[in-house]
């Protein structure tokens, strides 16, 4: 398996039952289909550089998880289906992580 990094900006409009709600649903998938989560960690609203939808705030998260290389396909399509979510992007940290080193 390899170790991957997603960074999503959440629309500042979702309440955060709605937040958790999209990533128990990605979360779910990345179990659903053979990966692992090693973590998820919430960086919180913040400011934008540039305007995104006419909008100048975004809630930032970070999923860091093991998974084959379909996975991420999936996952992403997922995430492109769903709304609240701004921007995303995929990021692979390792080519062979086990899991143990998580």
């Amino acid at each position: 398996m390899r170790k991957f990094e997603t960074l999503l900006l959440l629309s500042p409009e979702l309440t955060a039952e709605a937040r958790e709600t999209l990533l128990t649903t990605f979360t779910g998938i990345i179990d659903r289909e053979g990966g692992k989560m090693v973590t998820a960690d919430h960086w919180g609203m913040r400011d934008l550089a540039y305007p995104v939808r006419k909008v100048m705030r975004g809630y930032y998260v970070r999923l860091e998880y093991l998974a084959p290389a379909p996975l991420v396909a999936e996952l992403e399509r997922n995430i492109r289906n769903s709304d609240g979510i701004f921007k995303f992007v995929t990021v692979k940290l390792s080519d062979h992580a086990s899991e143990e080193v998580a």
